[in-house]
Order: C-alpha cells, then sequence, then structure tokens
C-alpha cells in the first residue's frame, strides 16, 4: 500500500515545491487536479517534475463533466471525451487512471421507468454500455478508468461499493475498476472492513479521509480495521488524501502520514 495526496493540500507555491515536500512527509505519490492538466503548460510543467522525482503520479481527479448517465446525448459524449482524453494524459503521466463519477444529484437524471426499469435500472444499463468503449481504450493505454460510487447526498446513481462493483465485474475489463473512498462508506456501508473484502477484488485505488472530512486521524474512523482489510485483500495501490486539513499542511499532512504508517505497520 503507498499513499499519495491531492496537490490541492501540498503547500508550496509551484508544483515543484509541492512535490518535494510530499516527499518530505512521507509520501509516495501525488493524485493530480484534472483542471490544470487542461492547461498546456501545466501540464507540461508536471511531467517534468515528475519525470524528475522519487513521487509518481497515483491517479487524476476532475478535469472534465461528470454526466456519463446524463439524459442529454450531447452531454454524455462531453463527458466520454473528456475521460478519453484524461486517460490518454493518466499513459503519459503515469497515473493509473483518471477518477469517474456517474453523475451528481445536481445534474438532470434519467426517468424513472418503473416497473419496466427503475431509474438505479436504467443508469446501471447505460453506463455498462458507455464504459465498454472506454475500457478497450483504457487497456489499449495500460491505465483504467476508476469507478467512485458516492454518498447519498452528493450522487444517489452508485450508492453503494457493491453497487460499483457490479459494474467493474459485468465489464470484466482491466480498464475499468473501482475506487474506494472511505468517507463515502463511512456514510454508506455498514461496515468499511467487510465492504472492502468483498470488492477487494475490484479495488485499485482509495481515497483517504475522516469522518469530518478532514485528514486520517483527526476524526473517529477505525483506520487500524480499515487497513487490515485491505491487507486482507492484498491491495498494493495508492491511498490518496482528498480532504480538508485540520491545520496547517505542513504540520497535520506529515502527523497524518506517520500515524497510517504506524497502522500499517
Amino acid at each position: 500500500m503507498k499513499l499519495s495526496c491531492q496537490e490541492g493540500l501540498a503547500p508550496g507555491e509551484s508544483f515543484a515545491v509541492k512535490v518535494a515536500n510530499l516527499e518530505k512527509y512521507g509520501f509516495d505519490g501525488i493524485e493530480l487536479n484534472g483542471g490544470h492538466l487542461n492547461n498546456g503548460e501545466m501540464f507540461a510543467e508536471r511531467r517534468q517534475v515528475l519525470k524528475d522525482s522519487r513521487l509518481k503520479a497515483s491517479s487524476i481527479c476532475g478535469g472534465y463533466p461528470a454526466e456519463l448517465v446524463h439524459p442529454d446525448k450531447h452531454r454524455r459524449q462531453l463527458c466520454v471525451d473528456g475521460i478519453r482524453r484524461f486517460l490518454d494524459y493518466a499513459a503519459e503521466l503515469g497515473a493509473l487512471g483518471p477518477i469517474v463519477v456517474p453523475i451528481f444529484n445536481h445534474n438532470d437524471r434519467l426517468p424513472d421507468l418503473s416497473p419496466w426499469k427503475s431509474r438505479c435500472e436504467l443508469e446501471h444499463d447505460l453506463l455498462v454500455c458507455i464504459l465498454k468503449d472506454l475500457a478497450n481504450h483504457a487497456e489499449k493505454n495500460g491505465v483504467a478508468i476508476l469507478l467512485e460510487p458516492l454518498n447519498r447526498y452528493e450522487s444517489n446513481s452508485l450508492p453503494h461499493q457493491s453497487a460499483g462493483a457490479k459494474v467493474v465485474r459485468e465489464l470484466n475489463s482491466p480498464g475499468v475498476r473501482l475506487m474506494s473512498d472511505v468517507f463515502h462508506m463511512n456514510i454508506e456501508e455498514r461496515s468499511i472492513p467487510d465492504t472492502i473484502r468483498k470488492c477487494g477484488d475490484v479495488i485499485s485505488h482509495v481515497h483517504l479521509a475522516d469522518n469530518t472530512r478532514l485528514e486520517p486521524g483527526s476524526g473517529s474512523i477505525d483506520y487500524a480495521s480499515i487497513l487490515q482489510a485491505l491487507k486482507d485483500v492484498d491491495f498494493k495501490g495508492y491511498m490518496a488524501f482528498e480532504c480538508g486539513l485540520s491545520g496547517p499542511g505542513e504540520t497535520v499532512l506529515p502527523e497524518s502520514v506517520s500515524y497510517l504508517r504506524r497502522l500499517m505497520e
């Protein structure tokens, strides 16, 4: 298991300084802000800095519209085009892949056509259909779409890890994998460790935050049992900090890394 951190959390006025600080704090990787990669100069800067650093790009978060199952075909296509572009970015930067959320609750949604099919069933079928072609593109590039279920307050398209795992298993492609976010799981899952063990065969990336959505170790989530479950399923990927911070990054980030390292040992 390796620790990563979203670039926006790292102290520093430049990307190079952020990377140097994360190295100093004990991180293994950095989760890139997708919005920055759409800028040619910023993309080149990140590619060059990472080329000369021990720190690796773990993943990419954001930068394109999350509307894979939007009822409007044009908006779905814009999302598909964005994900395809970010799969190429991931391949060039050495990241596992972009994190993909099918849709957020505030967006327009497919209708409920019960008793034929519920909205959840329609979104599942549409998502699988759309991801098939993207999975092929990901495979060719040696990267993966990291499918993320969110809690019900942000999106009920994939409310549980089991719903995301069902999509991944149905596609049966290394180009689509499950992303497990501890904060969302703390809201939706009865037992985070049990869920990890049930879905461990398809989990390739993890997001870390405590119940307060601040850094791990600042709240009440039982990280010892979560890390043990990840060990039990032989998880070897990155776990990226996606959270707020309870204090200055230069203080709380190394403290949180030390806390997690102790539990991992």
